[in-house]
């Protein structure tokens, strides 16, 4: 039996979180990367709106978003209890408030009438929310990592890597810890191996 397909861009934070479920539930797959500004065919096939993670399981069914892909992934092992750690509110902050805000502080001449700094603030306002939520717990639902952490932090590295220098200075130690040990992880490191575009020939 054909394994599922996964079409992925190694830098896309929405495709880290999807290949993170997929990693630590152990599933087998077939990683095909993307190139953005040339994406194969079958892949829009699949999946017309053509973003990345397209998940096509072995049945055909096509999962287009990745928490689908997670919870799909989980669903069949999860040896962490990710799916124990959940947190829906928070979810949609980050995938919905805080990702606005990340757009338009690290890429703002694709927008008009923007002020990066103005959105650079508020998203830290959400990250002092994360801040204080981590003072009491070294996960955000808890003691050990689990969905949410790797649903939301790949974002959180993208806005940190736009200017290292100016986060530090913000004061989110909590948050700076946090993201050190899961981007230091070695499920973060396996994940991010490079490769080669995939090509239907």
């Amino acid at each position: 039996m054909a394994e599922p397909v996964l079409y992925s861009f190694r830098r896309c934070p929405y495709a880290m979180r999807a290949r993170m479920a997929l990693s630590v539930s152990g599933a087998r797959y077939e990683h095909r990367e993307v190139v953005l500004r040339d994406k194969p065919e079958a892949m829009l096939e699949a999946s017309p709106k053509g973003t990345v993670p397209v998940f096509v399981r072995e049945n055909g069914e096509v999962l287009e978003e990745s928490l689908d892909i997670m919870r799909w992934a989980l669903g069949q092992n999860d040896p962490e209890g990710w799916l124990e750690r959940q947190d829906e509110a928070l979810l949609a902050a980050n995938d919905g408030p805080f990702k606005h805000h990340l757009d338009r502080y690290k890429y703002s001449t694709r927008y008009d009438d923007v002020d990066p700094e103005e959105h650079g603030a508020k998203a830290v306002e959400h990250l002092r929310v994360l801040d204080d939520r981590l003072a009491s717990s070294p996960y955000l639902c808890g003691d050990t990592r689990g969905f949410a952490d790797i649903a939301v932090f790949p974002f959180v590295r993208q806005f940190v890597n736009a200017d290292k220098a100016w986060f530090a200075a913000q004061g989110l130690t909590h948050v700076e810890a946090w993201l050190e040990g899961l981007t230091g992880s070695g499920l973060f490191e396996g994940i991010m191996a490079k490769h080669e575009p995939w090509s239907a020939d």
